[in-house]
């Protein structure tokens, strides 16, 4: 079953701020297609040696978005001790980590929407100094794409669905 899931990069182009908010939201939609219509036993399931699953790459993501664009760009402290653990606690069900990711994307853009431009400095430094917001948008694409191709191995390992 190949590329049963398939779908068109953005073609966005207009402009720095459109196009790298185009492939963010891009690689959001292919992490969320991989967890579509699996059940709760097929989202925990454990594939490989490390303690990797779908539904821990979603919680990550989560945590990740959290971070970056909440307590980074944002300012939020709530978010700054965030674990980013792949470990989804067995009372937490899937419905739950799937809705907290949909709710961190949406906080996620409000803060994007907020920022005076790519060239706004962090609110809190990484490492020893500020970003800009398009490093951290940069930084916050490229995490989430690796774990779409993660993401992308283990739903065929479950039930041979494939395609970005």
């Amino acid at each position: 079953m190949l590329e049963t899931q398939r779908e068109r990069v953005p073609f966005n182009d207009d402009g720095e701020r459109d196009t790298a908010c185009a492939f963010l939201s891009f690689a959001r939609s292919c992490v969320l297609k991989k967890v579509d219509g699996l059940d709760e036993e097929q989202l925990r399931r454990r594939l490989v040696v490390s303690d990797t699953t779908l539904l821990g790459l979603v919680q990550h993501l989560t945590d990740a978005e959290r971070y970056w664009f909440g307590y980074t760009v944002g300012g939020d402290e709530r978010h700054a001790g965030v674990d980013f653990s792949m470990l989804v606690p067995a009372d937490r069900t899937a419905d739950r980590v799937i809705a907290d990711y949909r709710a961190a994307i949406a906080e996620s853009d409000a803060h994007l929407e907020a920022a005076a431009g790519l060239d706004t400095a962090t609110a809190h430094p990484v490492g020893d100094e500020h970003r800009t917001v398009r490093w951290v948008i940069a930084h916050v694409t490229s995490e989430t794409v690796r774990h779409a191709g993660h993401a992308d191995i283990l739903r065929e390992l479950i039930d041979g669905v494939t395609g970005r």
